[in-house]
C-alpha cells in the first residue's frame, strides 16, 4: 500500500507554513515534503519534525529567484557558483532534517545561449551535486515538468530525464516521477513506470488536467497506485495537488480508493 507524504507547499495553505506540519500530523500523515525551506525558520522546522515525529521525505535544491521567474538555474552557464552554493545549503538542511532525497528543478531553456552550452552546464552541475550528496548518502533527483504549467522547461518528458541521467552517470541520481506532469506530457503512466522502475526515486501525484486531488480528473489512481505496489516501490508518494475544497476535506479519496495515509 502506498505511503503518502503531505506536500506542505500545496496542501494546508489555509494556514501559515509552520502550522501545516501539525495539521499534516493531525490528518494522519507520518511524512511531509515541500518545495523550499530556505526562506523559512529552519530551526523551527527541525523542531516540528522531531516533536511531531514526521519524516521529511523530500525538498528541492534552491531554484534561483522564483518570484522573478526562475524555475531552476542548473542549465545556466553564468550561475555555476550560485548552483554550487545552493547544493551546499540544501545538503546542510537535508542532514539537519534527516531528509534522504533532494530534487533539482533544472530550469527553463535559455534564449541566446547555445543548446550545447546549456547541456554541458547541466551535466556538469548535476555531476557535482550528485558527488556532494553521495558523501552523505543522499539521493539526487531530477524532475520533468509539463510545458503547460512551465513553458520552456528544459526537461518535459521521462525520456529526456533518463537520457540526462545517463549522461550524468551517477549511481545516486534518479528520476522524480510526477504522475500529473507526465500524464499531461506523455500518458502511458503504468507502462512508463514499469519500464523505468529502477530509475524512479520518488513519486508525486495530482489528477489531470486541473491538478486537484485524485478522483477529480482523468487518471485511474487505483490502477496507477496499485501498479506502484506491484512494482515494489516502497518510497513515499507525495501529494502535490491543489485541493478542490478545504485541505482536510480533500482527503476522502484516500479511504474511498482503499488506501491509508501512512
Amino acid at each position: 500500500m502506498p505511503r503518502f507524504a503531505a506536500n506542505l507547499t500545496m496542501l494546508f495553505t489555509e494556514y501559515p507554513f509552520l502550522e501545516r506540519f501539525e495539521r499534516a500530523a493531525r490528518s494522519g500523515f507520518s511524512a511531509v515534503e515541500y518545495m523550499f525551506p530556505y526562506q523559512e525558520n529552519t530551526d523551527a522546522i527541525a523542531r516540528l519534525l522531531a516533536d511531531l515525529r514526521l519524516t521529511q521525505a523530500l525538498f528541492n535544491l534552491p531554484a534561483g529567484n522564483w518570484g522573478a521567474g526562475d524555475r531552476g538555474i542548473a542549465v545556466d552557464p553564468g550561475r555555476r557558483e550560485e548552483f554550487r552554493e545552493g547544493v551546499a545549503q540544501a545538503v546542510e538542511l537535508a542532514r539537519r532534517f534527516s531528509c534522504p532525497k533532494l530534487n533539482c528543478l533544472v530550469g527553463k531553456r535559455m534564449d541566446g545561449v547555445p543548446e550545447g552550452d546549456q547541456r554541458a552546464t547541466l551535466v556538469e552541475n548535476l555531476r557535482y551535486a550528485a558527488e556532494q550528496l553521495a558523501r552523505h548518502n543522499l539521493l539526487l533527483l531530477v524532475e520533468p515538468i509539463n510545458t503547460y504549467d512551465i513553458p520552456g522547461f528544459y526537461l518535459s518528458t521521462s525520456a529526456q530525464a533518463v537520457a540526462l541521467l545517463d549522461d550524468v552517470g551517477a549511481a545516486n541520481a534518479g528520476l522524480q516521477y510526477d504522475v500529473y506532469h507526465m500524464q499531461r506530457m506523455e500518458g502511458n503512466l503504468v507502462h512508463t513506470m514499469e519500464r523505468l522502475r529502477s530509475r524512479i526515486g520518488h513519486v508525486q501525484v495530482a489528477d489531470a488536467p486541473d491538478r486537484h486531488e485524485p478522483g477529480t480528473g482523468e487518471i485511474n489512481f487505483p490502477f496507477v497506485l496499485g501498479a506502484l505496489d506491484r512494482l515494489g516501490y516502497d518510497g513515499y508518494v507525495g501529494l502535490e495537488y491543489r485541493p478542490s475544497e478545504r485541505t482536510e476535506t480533500s482527503f476522502g479519496w484516500i479511504e474511498t480508493m482503499g488506501f491509508g495515509r501512512h
